[in-house]
């Protein structure tokens, strides 16, 4: 395989699929895609691994795709996790310049970053990257280092995400089992914003909600800072659970349902008459109401995006001036959009 310079390879072990990106970095940053890798994953549930074999098995698969794609012999990747247990969490660290240094030098500085870092996390978790959102200097706020400046007090507001090691290591471990190399872990939905929005998105405020088929993660940027973050266990596979324990029909016939037939819009004219799957014949095999299966996705995915609004600051829905940018697989269902319009204004 012909192997080209400056290549950087992303993966994500989701619940529903496994993606892996090949991607050229250009002279002036930009990055074309050489190829994709996805296939149906296995052993993963709300995203995390339970069955270690089939989540390698599928892995393989994608990596395989992905080489073929694009011309490229795969040595290592930059992984992006996800699951409930991951958090992100605002902390300031304040350094007070000692008498005789009125100035801020990048000693001051950096013992302010390194206190901010430093914020207690349970036990059983590791950091998984610190993010400086901005910093003070005398209670005015800089969104550059303040060095050079005079002052008395420095202080560094960061964003701390982190997550229960082991599982963490389970994600690392399947990917070393390849072989390929960790180049380094990102939170999925911070990995999303930074493609999914440009610099003044960040700054006029903006939501990413990527709601995928086990997870919904969350990540919410004001005044360009990353301010909230977060996964809740929840996504487009409960919705066809739900399909399944109302009717009563097999999983795999209400995800097609869901998927052909359904809308998560409150437009009453989308939920006239009877929602079908046919057989390959064309006789129909199922049937429906579309008040019934509209009303049974509207109510989980109107309560998943509910619990998104619930863990996020106050007054931090009325500062979305860019607005709520949906992203995973079943934000493409049909309404979607409408829905989230409904419940975040």
């Amino acid at each position: 395989m012909a192997r080209r310079t400056k290549i950087h390879v992303g993966l994500e072990i989701g619940t529903s699929k496994t993606c892996m990106v090949v991607g050229e970095v250009k002279a002036d940053s930009a990055v074309k895609i050489l190829g994709i890798g996805v296939t149906k994953t296995a052993g993963v549930r709300k995203g995390e691994i339970y069955d270690f074999s089939q989540a390698r098995a599928c892995l393989k698969d994608a990596l395989a795709k992905a080489e073929d794609a694009s011309d490229v012999e795969i040595g290592s990747v930059f992984l992006a996790v996800t699951g409930a247990h991951i958090q992100g969490i605002n902390n300031r660290g304040t350094h007070r310049l000692p008498d005789g240094e009125p100035t801020v030098t990048p000693e001051h500085v950096e013992e302010a970053r390194t206190i901010a870092r430093e914020v207690h996390i349970p036990q059983d978790h590791v950091y998984l990257h610190p993010i400086i959102r901005n910093y003070w200097l005398d209670g005015l706020e800089h969104s550059t280092t303040p060095v050079g400046l005079f002052g008395k007090t420095v202080e560094a507001d960061f964003h701390v995400v982190h997550g229960i090691g082991t599982r963490i290591q389970n994600s690392i471990k399947l990917v070393r089992e390849m072989p390929l190399e960790v180049d380094d872990i990102v939170f999925s939905p911070i990995a999303t914003a930074q493609m999914a929005l440009d610099r003044e998105q960040r700054e006029r405020g903006a939501l990413v909600i990527d709601i995928g088929g086990g997870t919904t993660d969350y990540a919410l940027y004001l005044n360009g800072a990353i301010t909230a973050s977060g996964c809740i266990p929840v996504g487009g596979d409960h919705v066809t659970n739900d399909i399944h324990l109302v009717t009563g029909l097999p999983f795999s016939k209400a995800d097609r349902l869901k998927i052909l037939e359904g809308d998560a819009s409150a437009d009453p004219v989308k939920s006239v008459g009877i929602a079908k799957l046919t057989d390959d014949r064309g006789f129909a095999e199922v049937e429906v109401g579309r008040g019934i299966l509209n009303e049974i996705i509207r109510q989980r995915l109107e309560e998943t995006l509910k619990l998104v609004r619930a863990r996020l600051p106050a007054g931090a829905v009325e500062n979305i001036g860019a607005g709520v940018f949906l992203t995973g697989g079943t934000s493409l269902m049909r309404g979607f959009d409408s829905l989230a319009f409904d419940v975040f204004g």
